[in-house]
């Protein structure tokens, strides 16, 4: 370990400094696959903090792994090459909502859902609205640039950071963007550095931008008897002039373990149900609402329910809610994915899981943000069966090459980290990737931020087994 464990010691209190097994061994896994043992941890709560353990880092070379609350399906911050977990749960927290000028100060350890509640007391919202949002963390939503439900009609978190406080792999404190919503001075650094999953700095605030909550919403639920039909009815709505808030998707598999894990009287007969939000003002929700039942009737739905009340409406979204909890029950291990594909192409993505799931003989279960193409092929399986779980990988690697041969992309919300690295070639090209990985040269000459992940390490493969 040498010297650099002595002086971490040196530039924060001994306290916030963790060198026991059991205290590391809490911080070598994450919501995905792999465990990678730290040498330290370390709880940073201030920006100096921070500056000073990267300063001492980049002296001795030694690797940086920033964490939040590890809900990460990618291996985000996995510790793959030791070093120190740097973890920003224990900052104190900071919502400062400025509601004239529609933003929002963000300290890293706040928890997502927590802004949008603040923002509503002011009649605002905040609305990137991932699925882990009431327990991850607005930092690691940063770092890897989170969408969720929403993401179809407001974006995904970078279409709402309008400026960050960072700190350099070096030690050094910037800030980028500003306050106002229009910005074009010099380069992009804050959009650079939303997503870059921590390879170019550790973000210590945020300015978020803010909207006013739209004053009515409308849930409607509809079925289908074929999920390709289902899959053609979402290009069919977008395509008529109506940008809903929420188009979710779940397949027979998902509604019937959702029914057996907590019943919600999802109909369990149908192949897939589309879930639609509308949102808006009440006189235009009402002729939006008629319309998407006339076009769900005209393609071949065989049922559309639309609740009475914001109660029935709750329901049917915590049903969606409860799909990745009640799909865990199926089988001990659940590898979560979501390849995204161009909105015309998920009927053909919807074909292509089944023909892996044939070819394979894996369990595959399909649910996700299917408005903006954002699906989460699900594959179920047992990682104590080796023999399955080689069969899982294969069908994980054709999953990922369907995807980019339909024009799609590796993720639409979880990030590359580890899970996805071993790809990337295929989505960019060498050069394309050659480039991003001149960026992160440049910006942490000796790779000591979060190194092992986004860029493939010679021989790279995806591996999900205990090896």
């Amino acid at each position: 370990m040498g010297k650099w464990m002595d002086h971490l010691t040196e530039v924060l209190p001994e306290k916030q400094v963790m060198t026991e097994l059991a205290d590391r061994h809490s911080y070598s896994f994450d919501a995905s696959f792999g465990e990678y043992m730290p040498e330290a941890v370390v709880q940073v709560k201030n920006k100096h903090e921070v500056a000073s353990v990267l300063k001492l880092a980049n002296e001795y070379k030694v690797p940086v792994y920033p964490r939040g609350s590890g809900t990460c399906l990618s291996g985000g911050p996995l510790p793959v090459h030791g070093g120190i977990v740097l973890d920003m749960s224990q900052w104190p927290e900071e919502i400062d909502v400025h509601a004239d000028d529609l933003i929002v100060y963000v300290s890293p350890s706040v928890r997502t859902g927590d802004i949008n509640q603040a923002a509503e007391a002011y009649g605002l919202m905040y609305a990137p609205d991932p699925s882990s949002a009431h327990v991850a963390t607005i930092g690691g939503n940063l770092a890897e640039n989170s969408g969720g439900p929403r993401g179809l009609k407001y974006g995904v978190t970078k279409d709402f950071v309008i400026g960050l406080e960072v700190v350099t792999p070096e030690g050094e404190i910037i800030k980028t963007g500003g306050q106002t919503i229009k910005n074009v001075t010099g380069f992009d650094l804050t959009k650079l550095i939303v997503g870059c999953e921590g390879t170019l700095g550790v973000i210590t605030e945020a300015t978020l931008k803010l909207m006013p909550k739209p004053p009515a919403v409308q849930t409607l639920m509809v079925s289908f008897d074929d999920v390709r039909v289902a899959g053609q009815a979402i290009s069919k709505t977008l395509t008529s002039g109506i940008l809903p808030s929420k188009m979710e998707f779940m397949d027979q598999p998902c509604i019937q373990a959702v029914e057996n894990f907590r019943p919600a009287g999802l109909p369990v007969e149908a192949a897939a149900v589309v879930i639609i939000e509308l949102d808006g003002r009440p006189e235009a929700i009402n002729v939006e609402k008629e319309l998407v039942e006339n076009i769900m009737k005209e393609i071949g739905a065989t049922r559309t329910t639309v609740p009475e009340t914001g109660e029935e409406a709750e329901r049917i979204w915590h049903a969606r809610k409860q799909v990745s909890p009640a799909i865990a029950k199926i089988k001990p291990t659940k590898v979560s994915e979501d390849a995204t594909v161009p909105r015309s192409k998920i009927p053909d993505m919807l074909d292509r899981l089944n023909e892996i799931k044939e070819k394979y003989d894996v369990e595959v279960v399909v649910f996700g943000h299917a408005g903006d193409g954002n699906l989460h092929p699900n594959v179920l399986c047992d990682k104590r069966d080796q023999e399955e779980m080689e069969r899982v990988e294969l069908a994980v690697e054709e999953l990922f090459q369907a995807a980019i041969d339909l024009g799609g992309t590796l993720s639409g919300e979880h990030g590359i980290g580890t899970m996805k690295a071993p790809f990337m070639e295929s989505e960019l090209g060498e050069a394309g990737l050659d480039m991003m990985k001149r960026i992160k040269d440049s910006w942490d000459p000796n790779n000591i931020l979060n190194p092992g992940k986004i860029f493939p390490e010679k021989g790279q493969k995806l591996v999900l087994r205990n090896e």
